[in-house]
């Protein structure tokens, strides 16, 4: 900010003897532990910020300070004086709408532990604010309506804190948000539907306590990355899912009550690195459509109630590093799976294949076999929508790839690739 003029700045001096705090970018000390005869000086310590934008969230963000009632690391032992950009977890850059101003942009909180009974009052209350980050703390409360008046903010992470009740609606209004991360929590209840028509490149609802069936709009999200993981999820996989062919990179599905047969539109989805719906209660055949997955990598559909063959189409993926097919009910293992199989990629454990180690036993796949289940378009389970590859495709070699998914699986912050 500009230099104030000498005028103004003779003003602040008179003025400053009978007015508290502050005035323009120029905030007072308070005069502690003075002994009662002795008075403070005429001219009070000045505190001088680079930008008055900066000046507006001072008195902010020290009113939060000391709503903290836990702060192992002594983060908030930083936050003390007027250069606010080098506080801890908090960053500085231009705003949008002026190039020549310094703004508070971004604040990053990953893994400080601090405990805060809530955070109203704070981010809504920072008017540059374009990101959020504050995984691994325990934050509580609500998320405040006002965050919605944030014109900048596009990234939105309160990941593995205390935050509890329905899911928070107010994100809906929040103009430009491509990031939301709320796993970890103690969210329950129901997932709006129009979480899905979001504009996301990443939606984190993982490891929180939602229950419901899977809205039939799932595939209208643009989200790369999208975990629903450990929750209470029901129902079949949505056909809709084709909808999100040109975007949808990983899809983490497991740990649910998911029911039904895999939709064939799976087959569809060209940009899918990783499919992972283990431990549900998903039946039928495996579609002969997966074989289509040209950039699939990792497959898994351990833990449920699949049966029939595993496709050979599938086996002949060049990219797949791990397909976990476990704990189903398979009894027919062609020879490209087989050799899968022993190199390591394929595991077909505690199934019904003849001949193989480690089955299930014959009563258990007998008695599983007494009870048919039907799949709808049961024609489509041997149509495969694409040219089949050839059995010279080689496997993906370099260095492995970085699933960002899986790491949204742990408690801490997600790992992005570079």
């Amino acid at each position: 900010m500009g230099s104030l003029s000498l005028y103004r700045k003779s003003l602040f001096h008179i003025s400053v003897l009978f007015l508290p705090c502050f005035i323009g970018v120029t905030y007072c000390l308070e005069f502690q532990g003075l002994p009662p005869l002795i008075s403070p000086p005429l001219i009070p310590e000045i505190l001088n910020f680079l930008d008055q934008r900066l000046a507006l969230v001072y008195p902010i963000i020290q009113v939060f300070k000391n709503t903290i009632t836990s702060d192992p690391f002594s983060i908030t032992q930083t936050w003390v004086g007027p250069d606010i950009c080098n506080y801890r977890g908090f960053y500085c850059t231009s705003p949008p709408d002026n190039n020549s101003a310094v703004a508070l942009a971004s604040i990053d909180f990953n893994g400080f532990q601090l405990s805060a009974p809530t955070l109203d009052g704070f981010i809504d209350q920072l008017p540059d604010l374009a990101l959020f980050h504050a995984n691994s703390n325990k934050f509580s409360g609500s998320i405040s309506p006002k965050i919605t008046k944030l014109p900048f903010l596009y990234e939105l992470d309160i990941s593995n804190n205390n935050f509890s009740g329905n899911f928070p609606m107010e994100i809906f209004r929040i103009p430009g948000l491509s990031f939301l991360d709320i796993r970890f929590n103690f969210f329950t209840g129901t997932v709006p539907p129009q979480v899905f028509s979001l504009r996301l490149d990443a939606l984190f609802l993982n490891n929180n306590n939602f229950i419901q069936k899977l809205p039939d709009n799932l595939g209208s999200t643009t989200a790369l990355y999208l975990t629903l993981a450990n929750n209470k999820f029901v129902g079949p996989i949505p056909r809709s899912i084709v909808k999100a062919s040109a975007t949808l990179k990983e899809v983490l599905f497991l740990n649910n009550l998911l029911a039904g047969c895999l939709p064939y539109e799976l087959g569809f989805l060209r940009e899918l690195v990783l499919f992972d719906a283990g431990n549900n209660l998903l039946t039928g055949p495996l579609p002969c459509s997966l074989g289509c997955l040209a950039k699939l990598e990792q497959l898994n559909l351990a833990g449920n109630l699949l049966y029939g063959q595993v496709p050979e189409v599938l086996c002949a993926s060049g990219k797949l590093e791990n397909l976990s097919l476990s704990s189903n009910y398979f009894t027919k293992l062609g020879p490209k799976c087989r050799k899968l199989m022993k190199k390591g990629v394929l595991d077909i454990k505690k199934n019904c294949i003849n001949g193989l180690p480690g089955q299930r036993s014959v009563l258990e796949c007998k008695a599983f076999s007494m009870h048919p289940r039907y799949c709808p378009y049961p024609a489509s389970f041997n149509f495969i929508p694409c040219k089949v590859p050839s059995s010279s495709s080689h496997p993906r070699t370099g260095p492995k790839r970085n699933l960002v998914s899986y790491s949204a699986l742990s408690r801490h912050a997600v790992d992005f690739p570079e």
